[in-house]
């Protein structure tokens, strides 16, 4: 592999990046962030990519769909999986529910080979998305098909099914692919040590390169202080119980009796589904908050999410402290948009990122209960100092946090 400028590409390298992701409305939805900006990343920069993008349970379709980007061209041509990969299509449509589908996961290590036999490109890389694609490069690497492999690790978790069958199929799959990987990228810090702790014999482990989630660089700005609404607190991020945002309303009340006028937006919805705060918009209406709490639904665009979050004050992050979360080995993207948009942030200590935050001086920890996010909420707004340091050190915390940035970093070290 020729090396320039230290990065291990080159004009004539060629990837295969077999990921996942859900679509609807005929768009792939930003569940899974990584996909454009790792295009966007490489195809200036290489010969080939090939982006083998398998359609999640509960999408709209079932077949992995295939872009084929050359000679620096953002333009690709698209393709199907074979005609014997299509046989499972009544079986994908069957079971195409949103969560763990072993027929999918059938799906996606076969539409990899699929492709490899089908290519006449021997790939310097193929960067697998999670155990199953990684899997499939293992073996094209075993005959001849690729050079080196990445396990590229987006979630973990050491219990993260209550089934144990499936639970230990997970971790054995997990263990094997980064012993058998040539490098392992892991989205946050913890994920190494819990694998260790659950197993994996840190000696046969694969080096393991630290590939943060990141942002595009116009998301990376700050509003002036005096453009701000200084009473606007802001959740962004799915709309389920673990991640807390019940609890954000929750605290709205408490922060109410000291800072009137103060108000919650609230963005996201889960997959993209505007439904799912439902739920939500009952504990705001049982607790009379509804002039208080502005629900601005899914913003698929970046740039208008960003802009959303500089008009506000304080960044909420109540992840709820459930034994196996994967919340405590992931990596909390919502922290570092709050901060790249010089909020600063209310974590509770459930994701590495938010403690990661608190040490540089950008964050608040607090409990995961609504008493404790509203104390440290209060505290901030009646200390004007406290405000500027937790402001200025965010955007410190954030400012080099770009997918340019985390790429070439990660192949620096390859």
């Amino acid at each position: 592999m020729v090396r320039k400028n230290n990065i291990a590409l080159s004009k004539e390298s060629s990837i295969l990046f077999a990921t996942f992701s859900k679509w609807r409305d005929k768009k792939r939805l930003p569940t899974n962030g990584s996909i454009e900006p790792m295009r966007d990343f490489l195809v200036p920069k290489i010969k080939k990519l090939v982006i083998i993008d398998q359609l999640h349970p509960g999408s709209e379709g079932v077949m992995p769909k295939i872009e084929v980007y050359t000679n620096h061209n953002k333009n690709f041509k698209s393709y199907k999986s074979s005609w014997y990969i299509y046989l499972l299509k009544p079986l994908l449509f069957l079971f195409n529910t949103s969560s763990t589908q072993p027929i999918f996961k059938i799906r996606d290590f076969l539409s990899v080979i699929d492709w490899s036999f089908r290519d006449k490109t021997v790939f310097d890389y193929c960067i697998g998305l999670e155990s199953v694609n990684a899997l499939a490069g293992i073996f094209l690497r075993k005959i001849g098909r690729v050079g080196k492999v990445v396990y590229y690790v987006s979630d973990y978790s050491p219990n993260r099914y209550p089934s144990k069958l499936f639970n230990k199929i997970y971790l054995a799959l997990d263990r094997f692919c980064a012993t058998h990987a040539d490098y392992i990228w892991d989205v946050s810090k913890a994920m190494q040590p819990a694998r260790i702790k659950a197993g994996l014999d840190s000696k046969k482990s694969a080096s393991v390169i630290h590939v943060s989630n990141g942002l595009y660089s116009d998301q990376i700005k700050a509003s002036p202080i005096h453009k701000i609404n200084k009473k606007d607190l802001v959740y962004m991020g799915v709309l389920t119980q673990n991640n807390g945002p019940d609890i954000a309303i929750k605290a709205l009340p408490l922060v109410l009796k000291k800072i009137k006028d103060t108000r919650l937006h609230i963005i996201g919805g889960t997959d993209g589904i505007n439904n799912d705060r439902i739920w939500l918009e009952k504990i705001v209406k049982k607790m009379n908050l509804s002039k208080s709490v502005i629900f601005h639904g899914f913003i698929a665009d970046s740039l208008k999410m960003s802009e959303t979050l500089r008009s506000c004050a304080i960044g909420l992050a109540p992840y709820r402290d459930i034994p196996g979360s994967i919340r405590r080995y992931a990596d909390a993207g919502k922290i570092r948009a709050y901060c790249a948009s010089g909020l600063p942030v209310v974590s509770s200590q459930v994701p590495p990122l938010g403690l990661e935050a608190a040490e540089k001086g950008a964050a608040i920890i607090a409990n995961d209960d609504p008493k404790s996010f509203a104390k440290a909420i209060i505290n901030i707004f009646i200390d004007e100092k406290l405000y500027s340091k937790l402001r200025k050190n965010a955007i410190t915390f954030a400012k080099d946090s770009t997918w340019e940035n985390t790429f070439l970093n990660a192949f620096k070290q390859m």
